[in-house]
């Protein structure tokens, strides 16, 4: 990690399990005073170490009870046809993730739906219709085992 420091390192965890953290409290567990607390804070956002605070919101509590990992490879990986699937996946509000893959897919979509009807929907409309896609091959989660969004820092 460039220029940063142990206090840094202890600033990014702290606010990666909780965002909301006053600037006190988050000062009392790093061991700084809270301006210098403060200033490291935001240089760190200044610099986007932290590029947002966000709330991670249940998909079960607004009814997404259901993740699809979703395999695409397309027809030819020039960059003009990748340009042009990265750009469309990306107006597709149900895939929170795409991934460029090395191996048998070349992107790997996470979707999110309320159910099966729910993803049927997203593949006709959606998924069926994007550029230059060969194959398209669906993997539904039976149980999130585990997830977070703490870096190993």
């Amino acid at each position: 990690m460039k220029n940063l420091d142990s206090f840094d390192r202890k600033i990014l965890r702290i606010m990666q399990k909780n965002g909301r953290i006053s600037n006190a409290d988050l000062a009392d567990k790093v061991g700084l005073s809270t301006s210098a607390c403060h200033r490291r804070l935001q240089r760190l956002f200044d610099e986007k170490t932290i590029s947002r605070v966000v709330a991670l919101i249940s998909e079960r509590a607004v009814q997404l009870n259901l993740t699809v990992f979703v395999e695409i490879k397309l027809s030819r990986q020039v960059d003009e046809v990748l340009e042009e699937f990265e750009r469309a996946v990306t107006l597709i509000p149900e895939i929170l993730e795409c991934h460029l893959m090395a191996g048998s897919a070349d992107y790997l979509l996470k979707v999110v739906v309320g159910d099966g009807e729910d993803f049927e929907r997203i593949h006709r409309r959606y998924l069926s219709r994007l550029p230059n896609v060969s194959n398209i091959m669906s993997s539904f989660s039976l149980r999130k085992v585990y997830k977070t969004t703490a870096l190993p820092i």
